[in-house]
C-alpha cells in the first residue's frame, strides 16, 4: 500500500468536503484525521518513527500549511486513544481535542470531553479549565464514579481546594472583600461547585426569633433539586461556625423547601493556615475544600 497517497487522498477529499458542505465540517475533520492517524500508525509499523516527518514535509509542500509534525502526530494519538475514550463527540472540534491529546490520562480526556459537551465550552474555556487542573482537584471518589459510570450526587463534582479568581487589587482580609470577589467572577464560582449551581442572591435575609441574619451566599441546583447555603469566614475555623450554618440549612429546609426538593447542602469556606477551606462537621451535607486564589 502506499501510505503516503492515501493520506494526501484523506486529507484532499476532506478540504473539499469542508467547502462543498459546511455543516459537517467537524464531523468530517474527526473522521479524517482519524483515518490518516491510522494509516499512520500503519505505516510506521512498515518504516520507521521518521514517517511523520518525511510525510509531514512532502504535504507541507504539496498541500500548504496544516500538516506540520506536531499536527499529523496529533492524528496519530487520535487514532491511538480513539479505543479508550467514551467518545469523540462531534460536539467537539478538532481545536478541542488538540487541547485534549496532549493529556496522558484518559480519565481526565474523558472528563474534559463530558463537560464540554455539557457547559458547550469554547476551546479557550477547555484550556483554561485544563489549566487550572480542574480534573485533578476532583476528589478520588468522584474519578472512580466517572470511570464506572456511576450516578453522581450534586457534592461529587465541587472541586478541592475551590479556586477563586481575584481580578481585583484586594487582599482578602473580610468576609465582605471575599464576597466581593466571589460576586465578582460568579460563573467562576459557580463552575467550581459543579454542575446547575444557580445563584439566588448574597446577603440572603432571615428572621431567626427576633433577630435578622444573613447568609451570605444562598444558591440553587437545578440539576439535583436542592438550596446551597455558603458561608465565608476569614478566621480560623471554629466550632461555632458548623452550629451556624446547620440553623442556616435548617432555617431553609423549614421555609424555602417544597416537599419534592432534596434538603439544603452547606458549604463553610474559612481560613486555616493562611489557606481558605471547607471544613467537614458530623452533618454530611456540609462539605470540606480548600480554596485558592487564581
Amino acid at each position: 500500500m502506499n501510505y503516503y497517497s492515501e493520506i494526501k487522498n484523506e486529507l484532499i477529499n476532506n478540504e473539499i468536503t469542508k467547502k462543498v458542505k459546511d455543516y459537517s465540517k467537524n464531523k468530517s475533520d474527526l473522521t479524517t484525521y482519524y483515518n490518516v492517524g491510522k494509516l499512520l500508525s500503519e505505516a510506521g509499523k512498515h518504516y520507521s518513527d521518521g514517517i511523520i516527518n518525511e510525510y509531514s514535509k512532502r504535504l507541507t509542500n504539496e498541500l500548504g500549511k496544516g500538516y506540520s509534525k506536531r499536527n499529523l502526530w496529533l492524528m496519530l494519538r487520535l487514532f491511538k486513544l480513539r479505543e479508550k475514550m467514551q467518545t469523540v463527540s462531534a460536539l467537539l472540534s478538532w481545536s478541542h481535542y488538540v487541547e485534549l491529546l496532549s493529556i496522558d490520562n484518559i480519565d481526565e480526556i474523558n472528563y474534559y470531553i463530558m463537560i464540554t459537551e455539557q457547559q458547550n465550552l469554547s476551546v479557550r474555556q477547555l484550556r483554561e479549565k485544563i489549566k487550572n487542573k480542574e480534573y485533578e482537584r476532583l476528589d478520588d471518589t468522584t474519578k472512580d464514579k466517572l470511570t464506572n459510570n456511576t450516578t453522581p450526587v450534586v457534592t461529587d463534582f465541587i472541586k478541592n481546594p475551590i479556586a477563586i479568581k481575584n481580578n481585583t487589587s484586594k487582599e482578602i482580609i473580610s468576609e465582605k472583600i471575599l464576597q466581593k470577589v466571589i460576586l465578582e467572577n460568579i460563573p467562576s464560582f459557580l463552575d467550581e461547585l459543579g454542575t446547575g449551581f444557580t445563584f439566588i442572591r448574597n446577603e440572603y435575609k432571615i428572621k431567626i426569633g427576633n433577630k435578622y441574619n444573613y447568609i451570605d451566599l444562598l444558591l440553587y441546583n437545578i440539576e439535583f433539586n436542592c438550596y446551597v447555603v455558603v458561608e465565608l469566614k476569614v478566621t480560623e475555623f471554629k466550632k461555632e461556625h458548623i452550629g451556624q450554618i446547620e440553623i442556616y440549612m435548617n432555617y431553609i429546609d423549614k421555609t424555602l423547601r417544597k416537599i419534592n426538593q432534596d434538603k439544603t447542602i452547606g458549604i463553610i469556606i474559612c481560613k486555616k493556615d493562611n489557606k481558605f477551606i471547607m471544613e467537614y462537621c458530623s452533618d454530611d451535607r456540609i462539605l470540606a475544600r480548600e480554596y485558592i486564589e487564581i
